[in-house]
């Protein structure tokens, strides 16, 4: 594979992005990041990479900047992530993923990209499993809109793969937290610090008995360059820590780290939540090199840390 010299990555002022864009950075790599600021962040934007704000739904805009910065590989993060809004709106869902998604993909046939790395979902993509842990093969069958149009893409990356032989892997991740998570996110998570962090009650839908696999956005950020700079045999692959843990463990765990006497309330549950979810990461060890490597508690203290001063800064 050639060196890797110029790295574009879409979403790159997002939560798992910006990392990306960092760490690419460290490692020498040159960096531009298209994003339009709808979920992510200015100051998220590390300096030392180039920012331009537009949208991968705008095809022409997109094939100037690829044409102009002419990247060797491209990283696509850029998408509607929100499981309950993209039942909301799907039409919204499907135009930022799918049409965008087979921009950033004609965009990368055009310009002659040798290879992209695909950010998507494991959690949201194979529905509610017939077996756990579960691994790259287990049937896939969404029940939500963002879990049908970010499977739509890997079928379309496929299908560049055939046709145009573009290169391509597409990482399946379990549920990502960590520093730089959105306040404004209805993710599991940030809702908990923050409701914590206004002394008002979490809320947990349904039991609580869901259970979740959660993975430290450091530890995916490491899957991803790997992603990037390795030859695999196989396309797709989990990115989890193969544990899983419910809600209400969950809510505990944070709730004895902030010291709080909050308890929860529970409300309706959603639909499109699938009720256990964890995945088998034994492709991603043995092709990748890749294991996760942070506790959740560990990561979790991270997190609130973090919160807390960006909580302090409003």
């Amino acid at each position: 594979m050639k060196k890797i010299n110029k790295v574009l990555v879409t979403g790159g002022a997002g939560f798992i992005a910006s990392h990306v864009v960092d760490l690419l950075l460290k490692k020498g790599y040159e960096v531009i990041i298209v994003d339009n600021l709808y979920s992510g962040y200015k100051k998220n934007i590390n300096p030392q990479a180039k920012f331009y704000e537009n949208d991968i739904t705008n095809f022409n805009e997109l094939s100037k900047i690829f044409e102009k910065e002419k990247p060797d590989f491209v990283i696509h993060a850029a998408a509607q992530i929100q499981v309950i809004y993209s039942l909301e709106n799907p039409q919204f869902d499907a135009l930022t993923n799918i049409i965008g998604g087979i921009n950033v993909l004609e965009c990368s046939r055009n310009f002659n990209i040798q290879k992209i790395v695909y950010l998507s979902t494991g959690g949201a993509l194979y529905g509610e499993p017939e077996y756990l842990p579960a691994d790259e093969e287990h049937p896939i069958k969404p029940i939500s809109a963002y879990g049908a149009s970010k499977r739509a893409l890997e079928y379309y990356l496929y299908l560049y793969n055939i046709n145009y032989n573009l290169d391509f892997v597409g990482l399946r991740f379990s549920n990502v937290y960590g520093v730089r998570d959105d306040l404004k996110s209805n993710r599991v998570i940030p809702n908990f610090i923050k409701s914590f962090l206004e002394n008002k009650k979490p809320f947990i839908t349904g039991d609580g008995g869901q259970g979740r696999d959660f993975i430290y956005v450091g530890d995916v950020v490491e899957a991803i360059i790997l992603a990037l700079e390795k030859e695999t045999k196989d396309k797709f692959f989990n990115i989890g820590t193969e544990k899983i843990i419910s809600m209400n463990e969950l809510f505990s765990s944070i709730k004895n780290i902030l010291d709080s006497d909050l308890e929860p309330e529970y409300v309706e549950a959603r639909k499109g939540e699938v009720q256990q979810i964890y995945l088998k990461n034994k492709k991603a060890r043995e092709q990748l090199g890749w294991k996760p490597t942070t506790d959740l508690n560990k990561g979790l203290e991270k997190t609130i840390k973090w919160f807390k001063e960006v909580f302090n800064e409003k």
